[in-house]
This record gives C-alpha cells, structure tokens and sequence, in this order.
C-alpha cells in the first residue's frame, strides 16, 4: 500500500483510503447559471469534486454561485494568471489547479502560496505532455515519463521552497502507455496524492476503453487518490464511466451485471434483455451480482457466482438464485422477473 500524504479538499481527505470521482463543468464559464445547474446534475449522478475553469475575473462569480448550490467541493482550474488563484481563494474555492511554472516568478508563486495557506486550500499541480517544459523536452527528447515526472517535482519544488505541502499532482497523457508509466514513477519518487486520467481520451468509446486501461491499472495497483474519466460529450456520462471502473475492481458496491456474449445456441433476445436489465440497475445501490445468460450451458454454471440471474431457453428462461433454487418463466416476462427478485434481495 503506497503511503500517501493526506491532503483535505473540502469535506474530502485523500490519503487512499477513498478513491474520489471528479469530473469538470463544459458550460461557457460567462454562463453562471447554466454551469450551476451542470453542476448539481453531476453532484447527483455522484461527482464527488468539481472543477470549473477560471480564465479571467469575471468567472471569479461561479464560485460562490455553485458552491451555494452544492455540497461537494469546488476546484478552480487556472492557467498563467496568478491573480486569479488569488481571487479564487479569497471567493472560497476548496481546491485550486495551477502550474507554479508558468504563472511568473517566484513572488508570484509564493503570493499563491500564502493566499491558500491562510485558508487551508490545497494546489493540484496539473502537467500533461502538452504543456511540457522546452528545457526538459530538449533533455528528454520527447514527453517521456521521466520528463513529466521531473516536470511535476519542479513544479512541487516551487511550492515546498516556501513550506507548503497540501499538493496534489496529475501528469496526464493522451497515450495510455505513458501515462501508465508515469504515475508509476511518480508513486514511487513522491508522496503526494495523485489525481489520475488520461487527458484528451477523445469521443464516448474511445474515451472509456483508454480510461478504463489507464486509469484501472494504476488503481489495481494501488495508485490513485481521485480520478477523471476525460469524454467529449456529457461529464454525466464521466461521472457513470468512473462508477463503474470503481465496481469492476472492487473499490465501489452497487451490482454487479454479467452477461454471456451470445452463441448459435441462444434463442431468445438476450443482447435486447441484457440492455433492458443493466439500464434497470445502473442506479441501484445493492452490493449484488445479477446474471443474464443465454442458455444452460453458460446458465447456472459459469454464473454459479450470481446472487440471482436467467439463463435462456427456447422462448423461455430460468431464473435462477444463489441458494440454487430456479424456476421457469416466458421470455416476455424476463425483465420484470428478474427485477422483482433483484428487489427481494
């Protein structure tokens, strides 16, 4: 188990016992309203942190908007500007994401310092491959892990030069490979937390196929404090994607949905059923496994694990329970079945 320095963000104290979903507002940031209700969409589909893009003074106003609209903890996401980290302490932000690096020197940096000290507000370091420093790209030749490692400890350097320690550090990469390779090294070289993702993941499909690569090596190997499954597209849909990374590895209850891929011997819907079931429990919270098979072959056996699941027959199925009891149902009666035993359990 990796020792983690414990870092608290509002009511949230990473120190990885609690892996925490995050996710990030995509409303134009002039739009005040627009990004609140965003934003307790997403604390009700189970965002735990949320970040805001700050890029100038004016979106200083989202801040005590949405903070009074929800109870999770706010980031402010900051580029260059230090006036604005600034700003944002003082408007009440929980947490705030910069890069000591690029926002001048060193007054500057210890101006940031001072003004979340004051307020016990922590500083996420955030570097990508993007964004890497020319010096260390003409050492590294490319963005390697080193480099983006290496990059990030400058940057925590310039924090603890003047004694603060309530940092979180993301190195972030499009390439799932290097990313993989450089939370690994930083584990290794820091305590800090770690907040993971790959960044730029792309669409819906490809976003969740790196995501859950990256992201759910890392988090099997005990790395890992908070995470965000970057999409282009709704963050609702981030929000559910990290859910069910979380469940697939165990770090989160909810059920459990299995389901066999389909064979020539399967002669009823079940690719229909087994959407129709996993969309009936995606918000149910029971620490359950359900089963939806196609037949007796891949039925009670390979599913002998399943709390309650059916396996298909010919225009039929049976449905079948941990304790071994079963009985036989009409297909059309499939869904509402298996439901109403998911709901004696």
């Amino acid at each position: 188990m990796r020792n983690v320095r414990p870092v608290k963000i509002g009511d949230c104290v990473l120190d990885g016992k609690h892996i925490y979903i995050q996710s990030m507002l995509n409303v134009r940031s002039d739009d005040i309203e627009g990004s609140v209700k965003q934003a307790v969409e997403l604390e009700k589909a189970g965002c735990e942190i949320v970040r805001a893009a700050i890029p100038d003074m004016d979106a200083v106003r989202l801040i005590p908007a949405i903070k009074e609209a929800v109870k999770i903890p706010l980031v402010a996401d900051i580029h260059f500007d230090y006036r604005l980290a600034i700003e944002a302490a003082a408007a009440g932000i929980d947490k705030i994401r910069i890069n000591p690096g690029n926002i001048g020197g060193m007054d500057r940096v210890k101006a940031v310092v001072e003004a979340c000290r004051s307020r016990n507000i922590p500083i996420r370091i955030g570097v990508n491959s993007g964004s890497l420093e020319k010096e260390l790209l003409a050492k590294y030749g490319s963005p390697t892990p080193e480099a983006l490692v290496e990059s990030a400890l400058n940057h925590a350097a310039m924090l603890e030069h003047f004694d603060f320690e309530d940092i979180v550090i993301s190195i972030k990469s499009s390439d799932v490979s290097r990313m993989i390779a450089s939370y690994r090294l930083a584990a290794e070289k820091c305590s800090y937390p770690l907040h993971l993702g790959v960044t730029e993941a792309g669409t819906e499909r490809m976003g969740l196929i790196k995501s859950a690569v990256g992201i759910g090596s890392l988090l099997c190997d005990g790395i890992g404090e908070t995470i965000r499954v970057s999409l282009t597209d709704d963050p609702v849909k981030e929000i559910e994607a990290a859910k069910d990374i979380l469940r697939c590895i165990g770090k989160r209850g909810g059920v459990r949905m299995v389901s066999c891929p389909t064979c020539g011997r399967t002669r009823i819907d079940l690719i229909g059923t087994a959407k129709k079931v996993e969309e009936a429990l995606k918000n149910v919270e029971k620490d359950i496994t359900v089963a939806v098979m196609g037949c007796v072959v891949n039925g009670p056996g390979e599913a002998r694990e399943a709390d309650v699941g059916i396996a298909g027959g010919d225009g039929c199925a049976v449905i079948f329970r941990k304790d071994g009891s079963q009985r036989k149902i009409k297909e059309e009666d499939i869904v509402a079945e298996l439901l109403a035993e998911v709901d004696k359990l």
